[in-house]
């Protein structure tokens, strides 16, 4: 898997296992080699969880020292801190981001191949789905997935070199507990659909693959890219919806994702520059999240139409979230989440019942928190309470684009604050500076003593809510 690197300049101071089963058919072609074999009920139990299932639980803020702002003034009392139950991941790399720069590296992060829509089907092998069977394929090529079958899984298990692109056309999968695709091992895998709608749905709870939790109704172990010009439906009713281990690309289709878990996770990156979405969460819309390693777990949007209802945040990322263009919609409570958020473009509306645009220091490589708006429009409206339309534990800095907020507590920061040059509305009145409740963590903190004395709790003198 290539990463793609990140720019420079600091802001601021497993084991592969197939299916078990017995080999009832094979189908051989100059492209690829296809086996059929019965499914078992070897597997075990999925008990799979994540970090982010404790995100509900209390926030608390530590530290005591004063960040200074902008102009050298301390904001409150607070310093930068972490959240309990969503602890910053650990990275022995440092991730510097140049303002007003792209955060991200994003010269080459699709290939010509992940940006064609339309398979060449010249040395396709047709493979057609059939209930109660793992359709396995070993080798680098051009699959085309036919068929209606229940309790079926096709299964990739080929090189660590080979491309495998599987091309649905009218497919319709319905399993219990186990993925309707299954990527062991590949360089990359392509799911790619036609003109056609397909479905893909998991009704139980997930069964595990030995050691591997296959909690996703498409489920990758090595880089996965979507694409296509079809529809891909996708219902998890206990699970994730589309789980990629190392890198999720999307660049074209059509998807209806509904699920109990995260709509579409990764490990180290998700990316987005195609697709009309539609996705009904439990939890995160979009997820990206890699607990090994703290430098990497980033999202990059340049377009698409998302339309998102998330039981928690609509799109979250540990370290960057770069947006630079596409229509986004989101009602979560929070809305967007990372440890550096970057807005270059884009229309973005957000209801939110808790942060709008959250960056909280999820990832020990981003040494200051930041929300960064450099462009696009921008609509936050909050729900009542004590909620926050753009939350950062450092800076926030709108630089230019439009950025409008509704609710009680517009913006709230601990670093620096800036508008240089963009339009802010706050309460359907413009402002030239950005209103700020900085002293509202420290006395929060220090006036609920008793829920953890001087210096704990709530934060103490320690920070912000």
């Amino acid at each position: 898997m290539k990463k793609t690197t990140l720019t420079s300049i600091l802001l601021a101071a497993a084991m592969c296992m197939s299916i078990a089963g017995c080999a009832a058919d094979t189908t051989t072609s100059a492209s690829g080699s296809v086996v059929y074999s019965d499914n078992t009920s070897s597997s075990i139990q999925n008990t799979d969880s994540e970090s982010s299932d404790t995100e509900a639980a209390d926030q608390l803020r530590l530290g005591l020292g004063g960040n200074m702002n902008a102009d050298g003034n301390h904001a409150g009392f607070g310093g930068f801190g972490e959240q309990s139950g969503s602890s910053a991941i650990s990275s022995d790399t440092t991730i510097e981001v140049t303002m007003g720069s792209s955060a991200l590296d994003t010269s080459d992060i699709f290939s010509k191949r992940d940006l064609s829509q339309i398979a060449d089907l010249s040395d396709a092998t047709t493979v057609t789905v059939a209930d109660n069977k793992t359709i396995t394929i070993t080798e680098e090529g051009v699959y085309v997935i036919k068929g209606s079958a229940e309790n079926c899984t096709i299964t990739v298990n080929a090189d660590k070199s080979a491309k495998v692109q599987l091309v649905l056309d009218g497919v319709s999968i319905t399993n219990d507990d186990f993925p309707a695709i299954y990527v062991i091992s590949a360089d990359k895998c392509f799911v790619t659909t036609t003109d056609s709608t397909n479905t893909l749905s998991v009704t139980g709870e997930f069964m595990a693959d030995g050691d591997t939790n296959t909690n996703g109704v498409i489920f990758s172990k090595d880089d996965l890219v979507l694409n296509g010009v079809g529809t891909l439906n996708v219902t998890s009713a206990y699970g994730n919806g589309i789980v990629g281990k190392d890198d999720v690309k999307v660049t074209g289709g059509t998807y209806s994702i509904a699920t109990a878990n995260h709509g579409i996770k990764a490990n180290d990156s998700i990316s987005v520059c195609g697709g009309t979405f539609t996705i009904n969460t439990k939890k995160d819309g979009l997820h990206c999240e890699n607990d090994d390693d703290g430098s990497v777990g980033w999202i990059y949007i340049s377009d698409g139409e998302f339309n998102i209802t998330a039981s928690s945040d609509g799109i979250q990322a540990t370290t960057i979230l770069q947006i630079d263009g596409g229509t986004i919609n989101i009602q979560s409570s929070e809305g967007l989440e990372a440890s550096y958020i970057q807005i270059n473009g884009g229309n973005i509306t957000i209801n939110a019942s808790d942060d709008g645009i959250n960056a909280a220091r999820k990832s020990t490589a981003i040494t200051t928190p930041t929300v960064e708006i450099n462009g696009g429009e921008t609509t936050i409206t909050m729900g009542q309470g004590d909620t926050d339309g753009v939350d950062a534990n450092g800076n926030i800095y709108v630089n230019d684009g439009t950025i409008s907020v509704t609710g009680n507590s517009t913006f709230d920061y601990d670093g620096g604050g800036q508008i240089n040059g963009a339009t802010v509305i706050v309460n359907a009145s413009q402002r030239t500076t950005l209103p700020t409740q900085m002293m509202r963590g420290g006395m929060n903190g220090g006036m609920n003593g008793g829920m953890g004395g001087f210096g704990g709790g709530r934060g103490g003198f320690g920070g912000r809510m």
